[in-house]
Parts: structure tokens; C-alpha cells; sequence
């Protein structure tokens, strides 16, 4: 099999440090690495893997870089011009989108027109633009693998399955640390409570949308736009043992599901060797340790999150991208303690009551309304 060429936006975060992991397991060839700010670490990948190109999102942390760096061949982009460059300006053949947010928008959209395969760890892609980037992959040619561990396990269970043959996606949630409390109780969580889930180790920002469930929103969204599906052919189980990834009902009531220990190595794997299977870092399960699998209904009157993100994935336009803007800086704010918990529901309720939808927005809509749910929740609690 012909050596793999990988350009990784977002290689010093969690998603980022594992694919490097996979990458030296797999033998394969690191093209570009990209951070906002990390230019230690990013120092220490540019060093070990030589790739031509190093982006660094921060102007300031780009001229660090250069000066870390200026004893090598290395080049340093800077700013999102530098990550669009890393994304679709080498000879990668995939790019990995492990960035966290909107920026990881554009640059998508750049590897997609240079005709990149992509493996798709950045949510906020498809939740904000989901019917552009589809339309432009398809129009490029361009596959979209996916990189979560929910959407790769439906991937899986599709395969050979094409078409309309599914009638249902069965998407999995472990219910994150708060699983069976009231709504009183979460007024009450504490910074450090919500950081620690029980199954997954993830960045900080994912570990608290899963806490409010609004992760689970967000990826039913995705999974509405790489699957075709309607909203109502699409249902969340909440699987607290993280072993069932997702299942796939297909028309003619037969269940498929992809099943692993919680290991985010393995759906990373999978994107970057697909269609080939190679063995992995991944532990085998054990049938006779895991004990019981259970799945239960979600609490939507508890975790009114996903409460908000489902009915806002019937909303065509731009609420879906008010919505990922407005919760990333609610908890932005809950990360420096300047919010409760409780509130990032309420920041995100208010920024989709204010703000005005766009039912067939640009790129440019899109982008726009991000930064304007951006602004509206800062001043909320910067008067």
C-alpha cells in the first residue's frame, strides 16, 4: 500500500496527539502540524516528524515559532492563511481536521476544493456549513471520513450498505458525569465536576459539552448532513459503558453496531488506513468483563442543551451556526469561571431568540452570524 501523506490542523490538541500516534504506528508521512498558541509542543512535533510546513494560528505564537525553528528547513505560516495553506497548500492526500471551532471551517473548505480526502474531527464544520461543505465535497470529489467515534461507527455499519437501505441512526451517549441529576443539581456543578467524564479524556471545551449534552446535539446535527438523514431518522440512546459507538437499523429491521473500548485511536485509525483495516493501539474487548450494556432515553428536560440543538436542527439557515457560536463562548466563560454552569444553556437560549435566522445563507452569512453570536454572548457579561 502506497505511504500516506497527512497535513494535521490541530496537532497539539487530544485528537491531534493521538493521529500522531496512529501516524507512528502506521509508518505514515507528516506533511504540515498546526496550533493556535502550543509552540512548545508543536516545536517538539515539527522537530521529530520534518514536515515541510508549520502553521500557528496566533501571530505572536507564529514568531516564536519562527525563531524556535530558524535552525531548520521548517516553514512557519501564520494567522488563516497559514492554516488554509497547511490544509490544502502541500501534496498531503488527507487532511485532518482536529482544530477546535469555526476556524476549522475556511480550511476545510480549501482542502475540499484542492480535492483533499478529509478526515473530519472538527464538528463545527458540518454543524455551521453542513449543506456547503456536503454540496462541494461531492461536486470535488472529495471523500469525507469521519474521525468521532459516534459517526465512525455508523460509517462502518453503512459499509456496503449504501443507498436508502438504513431506516434508523441509533447514536450513542455515554451521559457524561451528570447522568440521573436533576436540573436543581446542576445549577450547582462545579468547573472541576464537569471536566471529569467517566469514560472519554478529551480537551476541555468537548469535555464540558458533554456534560451539557450539547455534544450529543452537535453530532446529531453532523450525522443529519454525512448520512442524509432527516431529523426523524435519527435517535439518541444513552449508553453510559461507551462500548456500543452507534448501530445502524437498516429497512429491513436488522441492528448493526460497532463496538470497542473507549479508545478514540481506533475511529482515527480507521479514517486514516480506510478501507484498509490494520491492527491498532486499541485493547481487545472483553465479553466476559465488560459486563451489561444499557441504553436509556436522554433526560431532555434536564439537559436542555440537546433540548436546543435538536429542535435547532430543523431550523434551516443560520441558526445552527448562532447556536455552535454562542455555546463555544458560554463555555468559554464557564472554563474561566465567570458563568455558572446552568448558564451556557441560558447564553445559548437567548443568542438563538435574538439573533436572526438566515434560511439560505452564504458562507459569508454563516461566518458573520458566528461572530455576531460570539459578541452578543460576551456582552451579556461584559456591560
Amino acid at each position: 500500500m502506497e505511504k500516506k501523506k497527512i497535513s494535521l490542523l490541530g496537532s497539539t490538541g487530544s485528537v491531534g496527539r493521538q493521529t500522531l500516534e496512529v501516524a507512528d504506528l502506521n509508518g505514515l508521512d507528516i506533511r504540515a502540524l498546526s496550533t493556535n498558541r502550543s509552540t512548545g509542543l508543536l516545536e517538539a512535533q515539527a522537530r521529530k516528524y520534518a514536515p515541510g510546513l508549520v502553521a500557528v494560528y496566533d501571530e505572536d505564537a507564529a514568531r516564536d515559532m519562527k525563531t524556535r525553528l530558524r535552525d531548520t528547513p521548517i516553514r512557519v505560516a501564520s494567522g488563516p492563511e497559514g492554516l488554509i495553506e497547511a490544509a490544502a497548500g502541500t501534496d498531503a492526500d488527507i487532511v485532518v481536521t482536529a482544530v477546535v471551532g469555526t476556524v476549522g471551517l475556511p480550511p476545510t473548505l480549501a482542502a475540499i476544493e484542492a480535492g483533499k480526502c478529509i478526515a473530519l474531527a472538527n464538528k463545527e464544520t458540518l454543524v455551521c456549513a453542513g449543506a456547503h461543505v456536503m454540496r462541494l465535497a461531492k461536486a470535488r470529489r472529495a471523500e469525507i471520513l469521519p474521525v468521532d467515534s459516534e459517526h465512525s461507527a455508523i460509517f462502518q455499519c453503512l459499509r456496503g450498505n449504501p443507498g436508502k437501505a438504513f431506516k434508523k441512526i441509533l447514536l450513542t451517549a455515554s451521559g457524561g458525569p451528570f447522568r440521573g441529576k436533576t436540573r436543581a443539581e446542576l445549577e450547582h456543578i462545579t468547573l472541576n465536576e464537569a471536566l471529569s467524564h467517566p469514560n472519554w479524556s478529551m480537551g476541555k471545551k468537548i469535555t464540558v459539552d458533554s456534560a451539557t449534552l450539547m455534544n450529543k446535539g452537535l453530532e446529531f446535527i453532523e450525522a443529519m448532513h454525512l448520512y442524509g438523514a432527516a431529523p426523524d431518522q435519527i435517535e439518541i440512546l444513552v449508553h453510559p459503558q461507551s462500548i456500543v459507538h452507534s448501530m445502524v437499523e437498516f429497512c429491513d429491521s436488522a441492528v448493526i453496531a460497532q463496538l470497542s473500548v473507549p479508545d478514540m485511536r481506533l475511529p482515527i485509525q480507521y479514517a486514516l488506513t480506510y478501507p484498509e483495516r490494520r491492527p491498532s493501539l486499541t485493547a481487545p474487548l472483553d465479553f466476559t468483563k465488560i459486563g451489561p450494556l444499557t441504553f436509556e432515553a436522554p433526560d431532555l428536560d434536564v439537559f436542555r442543551c440537546l433540548k436546543l440543538a435538536l429542535d435547532t436542527a430543523e431550523i434551516p439557515g443560520t441558526a445552527c451556526a448562532v447556536m455552535n457560536a454562542a455555546n463555544e463562548a458560554a463555555v468559554s466563560l464557564f472554563l474561566e469561571e465567570k458563568i455558572a454552569f446552568s448558564a451556557i444553556y441560558e447564553c445559548v437560549a437567548a443568542a438563538l431568540d435574538r439573533i436572526r435566522n438566515i434560511e439560505a445563507p452564504s458562507i459569508d452569512d454563516i461566518l458573520a452570524a458566528d461572530l455576531e453570536a460570539r459578541g452578543f454572548v460576551a456582552g451579556l457579561y461584559h456591560k
